[in-house]
């Protein structure tokens, strides 16, 4: 694992997934990112990419060929080169192989970044495309924090807060197979401040779309703030093993893609939330994750 630090932060990213595993607060050495016990879940912060969530029977059809690629897509699993260590970056690459178009077509450059200033990680995403034709993509992210002072004894353990002091969101729902319904729900709110309870995950992840929310802050029991999540992607999950009791963190994952709906059959490149990008261009975007 790679480790680069400020006054305030340290932070560890190993070159699997090129996942962010750690951020410490110096201060008191406590660390907010999920520590991949597999008795709840064995990732840290995995990066989604080709894909996000679930396709409809595994399957993905582009140009008259059927591809098989299991839940969130291949990169969380392929290890990354380390392409720039700084003071206060690291840098990683991962390029398409033959490896990689068994399982989608097309070939791609994914550079991932992390960068410290102050209490803030600000995690950069560039998907290059160095062929002649357009690729197709979605990309996410599912980063896992632990909650403050963790009681699984609690009927609240937490709150999200979004940044719209909205009294209700459009909820879309997870059905059959990992993908989407075609109906939808409404999530109440106080003000944009939802209660974390013992069945807030029943239904699986929290999915908002079509820029509802573009920061989450998460709260403790007594409503202090201790971690924020600023992005600008369109869909934002929140998600955390649905069980007897709580699992010790929650994820805010901010996306651009989505799972499949249900039963559909179409083309890759119509899916929902899809990235499109011409021969030579690049996708550029961030999103940040400040310490309070």
């Amino acid at each position: 694992m790679e480790k680069i630090s400020n006054q305030k932060l340290e932070i560890g990213v190993k070159e699997h997934g090129a996942e962010l595993c750690s951020i410490i607060r110096k201060s008191d050495g406590r660390e907010y990112m999920w520590q991949a016990s597999p008795e709840y879940w064995k990732r840290h912060s995995p990066v989604l990419f080709p894909i996000v969530g679930s396709l409809w029977n595994k399957e993905m059809r582009q140009d008259g060929k059927t591809y098989t690629m299991g839940q969130h897509g291949f990169a969380r699993d392929m290890d990354f080169e380390l392409i720039e260590k700084s003071a206060d970056t690291l840098r990683y690459r991962l390029t398409s192989s033959e490896e990689t178009k068994r399982l989608y077509p097309y070939d791609f450059i994914l550079e991932i970044g992390y960068k410290l200033a102050d209490n803030k990680v600000t995690v950069e995403w560039k998907v290059k495309n160095p062929s002649e034709q357009e690729i197709h993509f979605q990309i996410g992210a599912h980063p896992a924090f632990n909650y403050m002072n963790y009681n699984p004894e609690a009927e609240t353990i937490g709150y999200f807060k979004f940044d719209k002091e909205d009294d209700t969101y459009t909820l879309s729902l997870v059905g059959e197979k990992g993908c989407l319904k075609e109906e939808r729900a409404q999530l109440a709110t106080d003000k944009g401040i939802l209660p974390i309870n013992r069945h807030s995950f029943d239904n699986d992840a929290i999915i908002l779309e079509n820029d509802q929310v573009h920061s989450v802050t998460l709260l403790d029991a007594d409503k202090k703030a201790y971690l924020t999540l600023r992005y600008e992607a369109p869909v934002i999950g929140l998600w955390s093993p649905a069980r007897d009791g709580y699992a010790p963190f929650v994820c805010i994952e901010p996306w651009y893609g989505r799972c499949d709906r249900e039963n559909y059959t179409g083309e890759y490149s119509q899916k929902d939330w899809m990235q499109h990008l011409a021969p030579g261009k690049e996708f550029d975007v961030k999103y940040s994750i400040e310490i309070l």
